[in-house]
């Protein structure tokens, strides 16, 4: 049976830091919802009410396109191994690109990963957990690292055209931070 939580207890933050893959969900009002899977060190509990999570150089930027038009979103983590569980946190989010006066704030949370893009922040509203009875073992074997290997490989000057290139508009065709000249 669901249960709701106004925060983020003690036992959730276990819970989230516990895991090693998490997804992201976000929707404008017309055209296609985001879901994304994310990986790495990259996501932080920062109080019972907000969590943050680094976001790396990729082939879309959704997430921020979403953002522009409607900053509601969902985080989903689910228990792979161990007891069945499955957690959503629902709230709303605000874009940090670097040049922003808060950057360092958060960024100083996470390791230094290359083609680091930006960082979201959520306001967490309420925290739901579920029976994850249904969903399958999984073992964990480790991380992929093609996508830092890649950035790595790149200077500042080709991440950000990259950006540039890739990363103004979304599949939809909505601007991102990118496009509106906020990096």
């Amino acid at each position: 049976m669901a249960k709701f939580y106004d925060k983020i207890t003690n036992r959730v933050q276990q819970f989230i830091e516990a895991q090693k893959l998490f997804f992201v969900a976000t929707a404008s009002k017309e055209g296609r919802i985001n879901l994304s899977p994310k990986g790495m060190d990259t996501f932080r509990v920062i109080n019972e009410n907000t969590v943050a999570w680094l976001s790396v150089t990729g082939s879309g930027n959704e997430t921020s396109a979403h953002l522009l038009v409607d900053n509601r979103i969902t985080i989903m983590f689910c228990s792979f191994e161990g007891a069945p569980n499955i957690l959503r946190l629902y709230g709303k989010a605000k874009e940090i690109l670097p040049a922003h006066n808060k950057w360092s704030n958060y960024a100083d949370s996470f390791p230094k990963l290359p083609g680091t893009r930006q960082i979201f922040v959520v306001s967490i509203e309420s925290v739901q957990t579920s029976c994850g009875m249904s969903i399958p073992f999984y073992e964990y074997q480790g991380e992929r690292n093609q996508l830092n290997d890649w950035a790595a490989k790149k200077s500042k000057q080709e991440i950000e055209q990259y950006w540039e290139d890739r990363n103004q508009v979304n599949i939809d065709g909505l601007d991102t931070l990118f496009k509106k000249g906020k990096v």
